[in-house]
């Protein structure tokens, strides 16, 4: 595998979103009914109104709008709430109840969003077009989300975003295969981790520390939800022979990489992290871009685990 996707792999993702900024993704409107655990106490006119609003968008042909972000840790700012859940400057949190950075010691309830009762972190956020949609969405004032992604800019975009609301939401640059970088949450903290579009553009031999990682922050009863490329979608079936990296594993032309899964793959992955299976599907569908007169014929694999309520595991 040419060793330049891997080192250079948030440059190309960097140059992804300084091409096209908020302009490519969609807001994914589809969040709430294949993931209702995302609106825990919502106000359910609001989620009505909003799932009548607006339905599934077709799937463009070629590269799917719903590719999500790698991950890379470039620069990092972290932040605690204070009494009014707004930001103070902190350093990072994550393994024990305590730690201790250069010389301030930091507990496990000061930490972003430490006073809020249910906990969202969405791993390879790119632009916000999940993140923004729960948050406009779901009104529960006990819910703080957490976003991350590999690309810098990406996270800029989400920040400055008018939508962002710190008092609500913590946006950081991660890599999620970074071993020695800690995230900004105690271990157990976590009620609900999404992965949407951003596992498959992992390395497939890290795909296992970094689901491991994640699977250590969940609370007991806590939620891993994902949806992905699957084996033989039609994204997979266009490479050409020179962008094979490895055994289904792929580089497109900007230089970003794309993995396809089994079913059998990701309940591997996700049980070897000490994790149950609550779903595993593929969501196979013919898509029709009318434009171009074209059939796409797409499959994706939607999961849910959930971390054991008496649980060994981390």
């Amino acid at each position: 595998m040419p060793v330049d996707y891997e080192i250079n792999a948030h440059k190309y993702w960097n140059e992804f979103y300084k091409i096209h900024e908020n302009g490519f993704f969609k807001d994914r409107h589809w969040l709430f009914t294949e993931f209702p655990e995302l609106a825990p106490s919502p106000n359910q006119s609001d989620l009505n109104d909003w799932l009548s609003e607006n339905k599934r968008g077709e799937v463009p042909e070629g590269r799917s709008k719903e590719d999500g972000p790698g991950l890379k840790i470039e620069e990092q700012h972290m932040y605690s709430s204070d009494s009014f859940g707004c930001k103070l400057q902190m350093p990072p949190v994550e393994e024990d109840v305590t730690q201790k950075f250069s010389h301030l010691e930091i507990c496990a309830d000061e930490f972003p969003g430490s006073s809020a009762s249910y906990r969202i972190l969405e791993v390879g956020c790119g632009v916000g077009n999940t993140v923004f949609p729960i948050l406009q969405t779901n009104n529960d004032p006990g819910l703080f989300v957490y976003c991350c992604d590999f690309s810098s800019t990406a996270v800029e975009l989400v920040q400055t975003n008018s939508a962002y609301d710190p008092c609500r939401c913590f946006a950081f640059v991660h890599d999620l295969c970074d071993e020695d970088t800690s995230y900004p949450v105690p271990r157990g903290s976590l009620d609900i981790i999404i992965l949407i579009f951003v596992l498959s553009a992992v390395v497939p031999d890290k795909m296992q520390k970094a689901i491991n990682r994640l699977s250590r922050l969940l609370k007991p009863g806590g939620m891993m939800l994902l949806r992905d490329y699957g084996r033989y979608d039609m994204a997979q079936l266009r490479f050409k022979k020179g962008q094979c990296l490895s055994e289904n594993f792929y580089v497109r032309g900007d230089g970003t990489r794309v993995y396809f899964f089994t079913q059998e793959e990701l309940d591997t992955l996700f049980t070897t992290a000490g994790l149950e299976k609550v779903q595993n599907l593929a969501d196979r569908r013919l898509q029709v871009n009318r434009g171009k007169q074209l059939t796409m014929y797409r499959v994706w694999i939607q999961c849910k685990y959930r971390k054991p309520l008496l649980s060994g595991a981390g």
